[in-house]
């Protein structure tokens, strides 16, 4: 097991250094930040002088060279826009993303998993037939689409849900959190229900696929045969069974959630990380840009070695390494 673990923290911080450099040079390539940052009257002194406080006169492998140098000790440069350090400013924002992700991944959880049993355990019946329409227009309709409709119905029409913001927020272990006040889950629900909608709909299909498969399988008819309730049989020798494929993937959607919310975070204007590589990416604030990237990548490899964790608890079949 350690094995596994010194080769998985290996894998992760090689995936870091390719993710680094194909960013790097891939945001380098693209426009010409002293056009975003100096109006068009700027004499070419302020020009020079801009080119040369960034350090953009260097050659781009030269550039590179020393924020990986400045990386490694934890330095991944100043926000051109902000003027502070873009690590900070980005981990300043993350705990509003980490909220709304979470907050819809439960969403997609509670939704999912029981519509999901239900379609698999009666899947010609009306409701299961009705569950599974439902996941396709979940799964088809686009997320931008869904959420200005969503605006315009509870927050437009009703009043019922505020449209933007992230509402009051209270300190929990010295981080802002909204989902403890009535106010902040007024302005919760809405991006929360629009990031999790596309979620519920894959979880509805991963579970309904992995209840039939179990149902059909050798244990579930000898569980049958020997008298066990419908009930002990559906949560212990069923659910159980279809957590196995159904954890992979919602790894993977966790990761997704998390750094895919731009779109939400951008509506709803949600004050997370979403909301600042948008504004970054407006300006071509590489600092902040590069640092959103690879805290993602991060985020995405811990989110992979979880899962492998919760597998081999889950299944104990699973062994690494070669264990017997």
């Amino acid at each position: 097991m350690h094995l596994w673990v010194a080769r998985r923290i290996g894998q992760t911080l090689l995936t870091l250094f390719a993710m680094s450099l194909l960013v790097f040079i891939g945001v380098w390539l693209v426009g010409n930040p002293v056009d975003m940052l100096l109006s068009s009257n700027a004499t070419p002194t302020e020009r020079a002088e801009v080119i040369n406080a960034f350090g953009l006169n260097q050659p781009v492998l030269l550039q590179y060279w020393h924020f990986l140098v400045r990386a490694l000790h934890g330095d991944l440069g100043n926000s051109w826009v902000y003027n502070m350090p873009a690590l900070k400013l980005i981990l300043q924002r993350m705990p509003a993303t980490l909220e709304l992700a979470l907050i819809a991944f439960l969403f997609a959880l509670i939704v999912g998993i029981p519509l999901g049993i239900l379609a698999g355990v009666k899947p010609r019946s009306i409701a299961a037939k009705s569950v599974m329409s439902l996941s396709l227009f979940g799964v088809s309709l686009p997320s931008f689409w869904v959420g200005m409709m969503m605006i315009m119905l509870f927050s437009v029409k009703l009043g019922w849900l505020p449209a933007s913001g992230r509402g009051s927020t209270v300190s929990l272990w010295g981080i802002h959190v909204s989902f403890l006040t009535l106010d902040g889950w007024r302005h919760l629900l809405l991006p929360a229900l629009n990031l999790a909608l596309y979620k519920i709909s894959i979880v509805i299909r991963l579970t309904r696929a992995g209840t039939l498969e179990c149902l059909q399988q050798d244990y579930v008819r000898f569980a049958v045969a020997k008298g066990l309730s419908a009930r002990r049989i559906l949560f212990v020798h069923v659910l159980k069974n279809t957590l196995i494929p159904l954890v992979t993937v919602l790894g993977l959607e966790l990761g997704s959630v998390i750094a895919f919310s731009v779109v939400t975070e951008t509506i709803y204007a949600w004050p997370g990380m979403g909301k600042l590589i948008i504004d970054a990416l407006g300006v071509l604030d590489r600092p902040v840009i590069l640092a959103y990237l690879l805290m993602t990548v991060l985020m995405f490899t811990l989110i992979n070695m979880l899962v492998d964790f919760l597998y081999v608890l889950i299944d104990p079949r699973v062994r690494h390494g070669g264990e017997k």
